[in-house]
């Protein structure tokens, strides 16, 4: 029975192989999907609206901003939940005098689509290209965890223009962070979305603000470490002690936030 197993074993590993490789989505994509109605429902109860126009929104802006803005701040967020789930965004940066976009993305909320690493970007550098028209300078970006990543997957393309970046529990790769996760996989060869951040970084040249959480276990602070020391400068680092990835401090009134707009601002 020994023997069988272990000519066996071959087959199951390749099963497992498989069924990681078609699950990748649903796990890196735990998209939250909501209709059309409800989506402008609890925009309007937080005072947000649907931005560029409710027919073909790309995300929420504040019915309170600022009447003379510092800038604009397009907020990319992690893989779960919907960008309407990260109010506290707009809560910390808008009394510092900024007009913050919460953007979504493709196959989440009310938006269409398939989630993807290309979709992500395409659509992104079409959002930031029309707050660049529609609000000029300075932009900046501020990607938590996955939104890190689509943020330095939307700089690496190469096409839009921004003055600043501040990324939030990152990763260098997310095919390094995956392979510390499944080390008896190929990852590199499975995985269809790579966000190569260290990568699609290398060549900006405006502020990169980094923020890790200590004690991190969605994506541990060593991979945030690696992003950071392989960053050219000007870049910041906060490491928050104690924190894990939902508790580092997003509270509106910590004074973090404070000092990461003055830094991006100081570097331009």
């Amino acid at each position: 029975m020994k023997k069988t197993f272990l000519l066996q074993l071959p087959i199951y590993y390749l099963i497992v192989v498989v069924v990681m490789y078609f699950l990748q989505d649903l796990m890196l994509y735990p998209a939250s999907k909501m209709s059309q109605a409800e989506t402008e429902k609890q925009a309007e109860q937080n005072q947000l609206r649907l931005w560029p126009n409710e027919k073909n929104y790309q995300g929420f802006l504040s019915e309170n901003v600022p009447s003379v803005p510092k800038g604009t701040i397009l907020v990319f967020h992690g893989n779960a939940g919907t960008a309407l789930d990260r109010i506290h965004y707009v809560r910390a940066l808008e009394p510092l005098g900024y007009r913050v976009i919460l953007l979504e993305y493709p196959g989440y909320g009310a938006r269409s689509g398939k989630p993807s690493e290309q979709a992500f970007v395409e659509d992104l550098v079409a959002a930031t290209k029309q707050a660049s028209e529609e609000f000029g300078k300075p932009l900046f970006f501020l990607g938590t965890s996955l939104g890190a990543g689509v943020a330095s997957a939307t700089i690496g393309e190469g096409s839009v223009i921004i003055d600043g970046v501040a990324l939030i529990t990152p990763w260098d790769s997310l095919t390094n962070l995956a392979q510390s996760m499944y080390p008896f996989l190929p990852v590199k060869w499975l995985m269809r979305d790579q966000y190569e951040s260290t990568t699609h970084l290398s060549q900006y040249k405006g502020p990169i603000a980094v923020a890790i959480a200590e004690r991190d276990e969605i994506v541990p602070a060593r991979f945030g470490h690696k992003l950071y020391d392989a960053l050219p400068h000007p870049k910041r680092l906060w490491v928050f002690p104690g924190a894990a990835h939902n508790s580092w401090p997003a509270h509106p009134q910590e004074p973090w936030w404070n000092e990461l707009m003055q830094f991006l601002h100081s570097n331009n």
